[in-house]
């Protein structure tokens, strides 16, 4: 079966962060977009892939141009 919505910790999981971080991202306005239920976040696996298309880069350059926007450094889970 293939999985199409994963919670805080799986996401958690295949990014390599902390599930804090992204409780954190949501509260700043962060990171991929999320359905809020009750009692529960959940993120569809096409918000995922989307956000990580986003973040998508080719060189260690095209990440700088990307994370220094007016000469400020982006916010934590903005690519």
């Amino acid at each position: 079966m293939t999985t199409t919505h994963f919670d805080q910790q799986q996401l958690a999981e295949r990014w390599g962060l902390s599930p804090k971080t992204l409780e954190r991202w949501r509260v700043i306005g962060t990171g991929p977009k999320y359905i809020r239920l009750p009692g529960k976040v959940i993120y569809r696996l096409s918000d995922i892939e989307a956000y990580e298309n986003e973040c998508l880069v080719s060189s260690t350059a095209e990440f700088r141009k990307h994370t220094k926007l007016s000469g400020q450094p982006l916010a934590a889970g903005r690519c």
